[in-house]
């Protein structure tokens, strides 16, 4: 094997974000621009001789070359085995799950999550640690002031490994492992669920359609809801993952996953439906003519984990995000378990997790997961759902409502405004900052200000501290209104706008969430200018 050191000059832009470095595709396309960001994670990690990598992406475009590049680079790199899945595939829970089953020195998954693909959209590319979750904030610096220096990178001349077919090949000292992106994953969602359970439910009539959006899951999806479980063929819904997506935007939300709503909110809808997004790790849970809230199914499957085979002996702990509503605290309390408030970023519930402090964790952003793998998981949530509905034999609307009557209602909302100029989004964060003192005791209507700050973190299992979270303000009544950046996208800013208040009265649980929350909607209009500086009269996307 001939191993060529080809010199290179440092990028300025090769910053991870929350989860890795995203860009559009022409931007990975540069030359030396995706081999220098790898080069810069070998160095940083500095695997020993002869370590095993997985990798695999979501299907979109640009993955097959990319592998193709990093397989070299890990052969010139001295890695002695890489786990690939077949065709470039592999979901993100399904990587976590290899890595931690065959005990890897960690993975490269090539993804940009939810966001567009094609020729002009977005490729990403992040490492998970050998725990199977994304690399903490200390690694992701490391790799960034790697990239600011790298002055070389290392990359093996070899035919392009045979990427279609299962088996093993040799790139000079180094075995590539084509395996079945599928079989560990279900195998694992096996042990978890009743599928027994699950498989009777469908052969008593119960009606399922699962949207994978044209993305990684679908080929997760049929093997273990129409393979295992015996659900009808017709109930998968655009599962041919594709490198464009099919044009679409697999974000797994009631405005990108529209063909979904308008099935199960159209005539002769069937009982449950759900969507995964581009890299498999989220989720969207319907009901018939009902919608479930992220934060609302991470406190149901909280309230029912009893149910389920791999969570009967009880949860240590529950994890969410700030963003996402408090509905998790209260069925915490209920069960005498703790409740972590965390960043946005899968990676803070690692250490919860690593240290047996938490089982379940979610995020407001459709994401969902447990202590099985190191990431959200979007096709676990939706199993999750599906055993609990065969055990209480209720619809989701039911078993939604029944839930706030024992618990309360969190009335929770997001309103997204995408892609607006950075500079605008950034005034209103100022803004808001330079606020907190007229803003704290202030009345607005009956409700008055708690605490208005910016929202830090300190880790209870290593001390490490994060700043800078996201603006909250919080009324007396235990409402909240959280401004944040988001840090997903990877054209203009994306501006989230996060509404929550708790309802006791059973009578109005049916009312719309929108106009529960119009009091506090216009107050965080008010207050942030939002309108007047972005330009935008409206968001982009209501969740």
């Amino acid at each position: 094997m001939q191993v060529h050191t080809v010199a290179t000059a440092p990028f300025t832009d090769q910053k991870p974000g929350t989860s890795g470095l995203r860009k559009r595709v022409p931007v990975f396309q540069q030359a030396h621009y995706l081999e220098n960001f790898v080069q810069s994670i070998f160095d940083t990690i500095a695997a020993p001789p002869n370590a095993t990598l997985v990798l695999g992406g979501d299907s979109r475009y640009y993955n097959r070359e990319a592998i193709q590049t990093i397989l070299k680079m890990a052969a010139a790199n001295g890695f002695g085995r890489v786990l690939v899945g077949r065709g470039g595939i592999l979901s993100t829970p399904a990587a976590s799950c290899l890595i931690r089953k065959y005990r890897t020195h960690g993975g490269i998954i090539l993804y940009a999550s939810h966001n567009p693909g094609g020729p002009e959209g977005d490729f990403g590319i992040k490492y998970n640690t050998a725990n199977g979750g994304p690399a903490p904030e200390k690694i992701t610096d490391a790799i960034f002031a790697q990239s600011r220096l790298i002055a070389q990178y290392r990359i093996a001349e070899a035919a392009d490994v045979e990427l279609d077919r299962t088996g093993e090949y040799r790139i000079g000292g180094m075995t590539v492992s084509v395996m079945d992106p599928v079989a560990d994953y279900a195998g694992l969602m096996e042990s978890l669920f009743d599928f027994a359970a699950i498989r009777e439910l469908f052969k008593g009539g119960f009606r399922v359609r699962f949207d994978a959006m044209h993305a990684v899951t679908g080929p997760y999806a049929r093997e273990i809801l129409v393979n295992r479980l015996a659900a009808p063929a017709d109930s998968m819904m655009n599962a041919v993952p594709l490198p464009d997506f099919g044009g679409g935007h697999p974000d797994p939300n009631l405005t990108y996953a529209h063909e979904l709503v308008e099935v199960l909110y159209g005539k002769d809808a069937p009982d449950f439906g759900a969507a995964s997004d581009g890299d498999g790790d989220r989720n969207m849970i319907l009901g018939r003519h009902f919608f479930v809230t992220p934060s609302d199914s991470l406190a149901i499957l909280a309230a029912n984990a009893h149910l389920v085979p791999g969570y009967r002996q009880g949860l240590a702990g529950i994890a969410r995000s700030m963003p996402t509503s408090a509905a998790a605290d209260r069925v915490a309390r209920a069960l005498g378990i703790p409740c972590y408030e965390t960043p946005t970023g899968w990676k803070f519930f690692g250490n919860l997790m690593d240290a047996g402090k938490v089982t379940l964790c979610g995020e407001e952003s459709f994401g969902t997961g447990s202590d099985h793998i190191r990431e959200k998981d979007g096709l676990w949530a939706v199993l999750f759902w599906l055993n609990i509905l065969a055990v209480r034999k209720q619809s989701v609307e039911t078993i939604v409502l029944e839930h706030w009557a024992r618990f309360g209602r969190n009335v929770y909302t997001r309103h997204d405004y995408e892609d607006i100029p950075a500079e605008a989004a950034d005034g209103v964060m100022k803004l808001l900052h330079d606020s907190f003192a007229e803003l704290q005791g202030a009345q607005f209507g009956p409700l008055q200000v708690k605490l208005c700050d910016d929202f830090s973190y300190a880790d209870p299992v290593d001390g490490s501290i994060s700043t800078g979270q996201g603006v909250r303000i919080l009324f007396t009544d235990g409402s909240r209104i959280i401004f944040r950046l988001s840090g997903t996208g990877t054209g203009g800013a994306t501006l989230r706008i996060y509404l929550e208040s708790f309802e006791s009265d059973v009578a109005k649980h049916h009312l719309d969430a929108q106009y529960l929350l119009a009091t506090l909607t216009g107050i965080a209009l008010q207050i942030s200018e939002l309108h007047k500086r972005t330009g935008r009269d409206r968001p982009t996307v209501i969740t």
